[in-house]
């Protein structure tokens, strides 16, 4: 099978930044790879080098990076930005893949596009939190300035700060404090066996929503398809089973056995066995 599928050109694939609406329609229109094209892809790309089939595999798996990064918006960091570092990501995975070991791209590549867009929001945390109000943007050049002289404040230096300033006590406190934060590493490597790694950045930052980017994106490839080889099967049945089927089950008001048996003048019974013959029928066609 053909897999010059991808027809988008990546060198004019809309960037985020410039027009995230636009960008989503345009990767939206590209079509998914099916599991026979996607390996024929990497391994022209492994064995070949061949990075138009590269390229093909990154755009039909952009909308799962969009997917992945939209779970992380809650962080307060533009999307078009963490969608950016996802699709880092996601080329890394593409580079990395081996088409042998039996799985979708998509389900390798979930860790690697998590992993750079945790990588950037942790490079931005301290941009992104340490100075939140008017009164904290105040102070977080202020303050900086005052620590070189001053080091560490005590309470007197405190009221002093916070009255050349205007704000308050508790204000000038959590500021020193957030200024006093050491950024961490997304991964570090333990120094000795007995450290605990479950407490670096990697192992605890998480989807806000609390879902699993994998099992979500997997779901959503999962239903797609689904959806197509359904489409697909019920045009193969013929007009008058394909008409009970939908009314049946895909329309927003379903009919009645009564109404079709009306329309179609046969009894009730017939049109349910003309029902329980084509939904075998399907079943049959989508199976194979």
């Amino acid at each position: 099978m053909s897999t010059a599928l991808v027809s988008t050109n990546a060198s004019v694939l809309p960037v985020p930044g410039d027009n995230l609406d636009h960008y989503l329609q345009e990767i939206s229109r590209i079509p998914i790879l099916s599991a026979e094209q996607e390996k024929e892809l990497a391994v022209r790309f492994r064995e070949h080098n061949d990075l138009e089939a590269a390229r093909q595999l990154v755009v039909s798996h952009l909308r799962f990076v969009v997917h992945i990064a939209r779970g992380y918006a809650g962080y307060g960091l533009p999307l078009s930005d963490l969608i950016q570092e996802g699709g880092i990501g996601l080329m890394k995975a593409v580079k990395r893949f081996d088409p042998s070991v039996g799985v979708r791209l998509v389900s390798f590549a979930v860790h690697w596009i998590r992993a750079e867009i945790h990588e950037f929001i942790l490079r931005n945390w301290r941009i992104v939190k340490v100075a939140t109000t008017k009164a904290q943007r105040k102070l977080f050049f202020n303050l900086r300035s005052a620590k070189k002289r001053l080091g560490w404040l005590n309470r007197e230096e405190v009221e002093t700060v916070a009255g050349d300033l205007g704000v308050s006590p508790e204000t000038v406190l959590e500021m020193e404090s957030r200024l006093a934060g050491q950024d961490l590493s997304f991964d570090p490597v333990a120094a000795n066996d007995d450290d605990d790694a479950a407490w670096t950045p990697a192992a605890y930052l998480t989807d806000p929503a609390g879902l699993d980017p994998a099992s979500e994106v997997e779901k959503s490839d999962w239903e797609q398809q689904n959806t197509r080889s359904l489409h697909q099967a019920l045009q193969q049945l013929d007009e008058r089973s394909r008409i009970i089927l939908e009314q049946r089950w895909l329309a927003d008001h379903k009919a009645t056995l009564h109404e079709l048996a009306d329309r179609f003048g046969v009894s009730a019974e017939r049109i349910r066995q003309l029902e329980k013959n084509a939904i075998n029928r399907l079943k049959g066609l989508m199976a194979a």
